[in-house]
C-alpha cells in the first residue's frame, strides 16, 4: 500500500469548539459523536466546559453518552469523545439567551483550539456557532470565525465556501453591507477568490481540472449593460483572465435561472458576487448538510451552516447532519491535502538542500 491510499485511512485528530452554550452547540456535538461510527475514523476533541457539558447531556436524557475529560489535546482518548476545560468556575447556563458570560466562553473555547491548531496537537478545527454580537470584547474584534482565523495565521488569501455534497458556493464579498457589494468589487478581487476557488477544488476536494462558475452581480447578469455595467466592466475580464491563466471559469451567469433551471449541478465550484447571493440557494438546498468551510487558509477549519438556533435551544429538536457533515469534510479535506501534497511535491534543487551552503 502505497502513501497515498494509506491517507484514506489515517486516524485525524479534530478539535471542536463548543460556540454558544445557551444555543444549540452542545446538543449537535453530542448527538454527532454519539454515532460509535465516527470514532473508527477520528479522534475528536471538544474544547469547552465539561459541567456545562453534563448539564446539555441531560436535557437530552443521554445517560449512555459521556465524554472524557482531559488536560490538554495531547492526553486524548482516540477510542472516547474527549473533553478539554477552557474554564473551571461556575457557569450559568440562561438557554435560549445571549449573555455576555456565553460570547466569553465561546471565545476562550475558540483561543484555545487555535492554539493547539497551530502546534499541531489537533489536526483540523471545527467550529460550533457563535453568536457573533456577544462574542464581541478586545480580544474578539471581527465579523466572524473566518477573519479570526486569517488573522491568526497572517492570511489575507481566504474564501468562505459553503459545500454540501458536490455543491460548493464561494462569496467574493462576505459579510459587509449590500449597499457597499459593487464599490468592493473589482477585476483583481474576483481573480484572487477564482484562484482560491481553484486551488481548494484541486487540493481540498480532488478534483484535477474543476469547472467554476461565477454569477452576475445584477438582474439577468446585467442584460447587456441594461441593469447594470459591472459584468461587462469587471467580472467578464476578471473570467478571461483567469482563462487565460488555464482556470476553467464561466460566466457570469443570471443567479436565478442558474440554480432555477439546475445549471450549477453541471459546474464543481460556484462563486457568487455577495453573501446573501450564495446563502440563499445554498441554504434552501442543503440547510441541514450544509457545512462552512474557509478556503485558502493554511490550516483546515469547517463548521455547520447554521447559526445558534436559540429558538429550539434545549428542545431537543437541533439535527446533528450538519455538525457530523462538518467533522466528516475537515477529516476528508485533511486527507486529500495530504495525499496531494505528497503527489505533487517536488524535490529542493541541489544548491537549496537543508544542511548545505551553511543552511541548517
Amino acid at each position: 500500500m502505497n502513501k497515498p491510499e494509506k491517507m484514506d485511512s489515517l486516524r485525524v485528530k479534530v478539535g471542536i469548539t463548543h460556540g454558544d452554550l445557551n444555543g444549540i452547540g452542545y446538543e449537535i456535538i453530542i448527538k454527532a459523536l454519539h454515532d460509535q461510527r465516527m470514532l473508527d475514523m477520528i479522534t475528536p476533541v471538544v474544547y469547552g466546559v465539561s459541567k456545562v457539558a453534563s448539564y446539555h447531556r441531560k436535557v437530552l436524557e443521554m445517560n449512555d453518552f459521556n465524554f472524557n475529560l482531559v488536560k490538554n489535546a495531547e492526553a486524548a482518548n482516540p477510542k472516547r469523545p474527549n473533553i478539554v476545560n477552557c474554564f473551571e468556575e461556575e457557569v450559568k447556563i440562561d438557554m435560549g439567551k445571549s449573555t455576555t458570560t456565553a460570547g466569553n466562553l465561546a471565545y476562550l473555547a475558540l483561543e484555545k483550539a487555535t492554539q493547539d491548531l497551530h502546534d499541531k496537537q489537533v489536526d483540523v478545527l471545527v467550529t460550533a456557532p457563535i453568536n457573533k454580537k456577544n462574542i464581541q470584547s478586545d480580544k474578539f474584534h471581527f465579523p466572524g470565525h473566518t477573519e479570526y482565523l486569517a488573522d491568526k495565521f497572517n492570511s489575507e488569501d481566504f474564501l468562505m465556501l459553503m459545500v454540501s455534497n458536490n455543491v460548493r458556493i464561494g462569496v467574493v464579498t462576505g459579510h459587509i453591507p449590500l449597499m457597499e457589494v459593487s464599490s468592493h468589487l473589482s477585476k483583481e478581487l474576483i481573480l484572487q477568490k477564482l484562484k482560491i476557488l481553484d486551488r481548494s477544488l484541486q487540493r481540498d476536494f480532488s478534483i484535477p481540472k474543476p469547472k467554476i462558475a461565477l454569477l452576475g452581480l445584477n438582474p439577468h447578469a446585467g442584460d447587456d449593460g441594461l441593469l447594470g455595467k459591472e459584468e461587462d466592466e469587471i467580472i467578464i475580464p476578471a473570467v478571461e483572465e483567469a482563462f487565460n491563466e488555464g482556470i476553467h471559469a464561466y460566466g457570469p451567469y443570471a443567479a436565478d435561472g442558474f440554480f432555477g433551471c439546475s445549471a450549477f449541478t453541471k459546474f464543481d465550484g460556484i462563486l457568487a458576487m455577495y453573501h446573501d447571493q450564495g446563502m440563499i440557494p445554498f441554504k434552501a438546498l442543503s440547510f441541514e448538510s450544509g457545512v462552512n468551510f474557509t478556503a485558502g487558509l493554511p490550516i483546515v477549519r469547517t463548521s455547520p451552516a447554521h447559526g445558534t438556533a436559540y429558538e429550539i435551544a434545549g428542545k431537543n429538536e437541533a439535527s446533528p447532519e450538519s455538525m457530523r457533515s462538518a467533522i466528516y469534510l475537515a477529516s476528508d479535506i485533511y486527507r486529500n491535502r495530504l495525499r496531494f501534497d505528497e503527489l505533487n511535491k517536488n524535490p529542493l534543487p541541489v544548491e537549496e538542500t537543508p544542511g548545505q551552503n551553511g543552511v541548517q
